[in-house]
């Protein structure tokens, strides 16, 4: 039951911050010709990515309780799952991102790792202090 709260966390706070990305930062300034460079995909798509997947993983590695906090497979479940459980929903729903020799695969995933990265050390720092 532990894991599902943090999970429940988890994808409220992924989709709270990706609906507040999608209109103040990707509706307004991309619109729907998409991006022009790699410069514009990485300060108007992945940054804010990364902010929302960091936020989600805090979000949900704060929800999971003690004693199961100390087990890092299950901390690490408990944080991560709804982060890539939503990447694996965009390389279902969006098959051209698949595409290995493509920058938005590697890319998506880069921003995966490291929010979740980070996302778990700001727990710590925070959940040490």
């Amino acid at each position: 039951m532990a894991l599902v709260r943090c999970w429940a966390v988890g994808i409220v706070v992924l989709v709270a911050t990706e609906y507040v990305q999608m209109t103040l930062v990707y509706g307004p300034l991309v619109g729907p010709e998409g991006v022009g460079s790699f410069g514009a995909a990485l300060a108007l798509v992945h940054l804010p990515n990364l902010v929302c997947v960091v936020l989600a993983t805090w979000a949900a590695a704060r929800a999971h309780p003690e004693p199961w906090r100390e087990m890092p497979a299950r901390h690490l479940a408990a944080a991560c799952a709804v982060p890539a459980a939503a990447q694996v929903l965009l390389l279902t729903l969006r098959p051209e991102v698949l595409d290995l020799a493509g920058p938005a695969f590697w890319m998506s995933t880069g921003v995966l790792l490291a929010g979740c990265a980070a996302g778990l050390l700001l727990d710590r720092l925070v959940w040490t202090s």
